[in-house]
């Protein structure tokens, strides 16, 4: 099993962290049926808005994986996407948030 990965939640967004997160999760199915359809650009977006949010709410790993996700998309590498959602899938997996 892998490590926890633990983040010092920023006590003002303790209480948005858990929809935020189910948030992400939720994402995976949509870019995933996003990637069947070829909707690179629908896939873009999603990518974009996670880079935006991620630092901001304190999961710096999120911003990194939709910025290489939003790349990705945009050369419409499906095994780099691919790639991305596999490695915010893990991340989701094993985040643990602390006060």
């Amino acid at each position: 099993m892998s490590e926890k990965i633990i983040i010092k939640a920023d006590p003002d967004l303790i209480d948005l962290i858990p929809g935020y997160l189910d948030k992400r999760r939720e994402d995976i199915g949509t870019i995933h049926a996003l990637l069947a359809d070829g909707n690179f650009e629908g896939i873009r977006i999603l990518a974009h808005r996670m880079k935006g949010s991620g630092g901001g709410y304190g999961f710096d790993r999120i911003t990194e994986i939709g910025a290489a996700m939003e790349i990705a998309a945009k050369d419409q590498s499906k095994e780099r996407i691919t790639h991305e959602l596999e490695q915010l899938s893990e991340f989701l997996s094993r985040v643990e948030v602390v006060e």
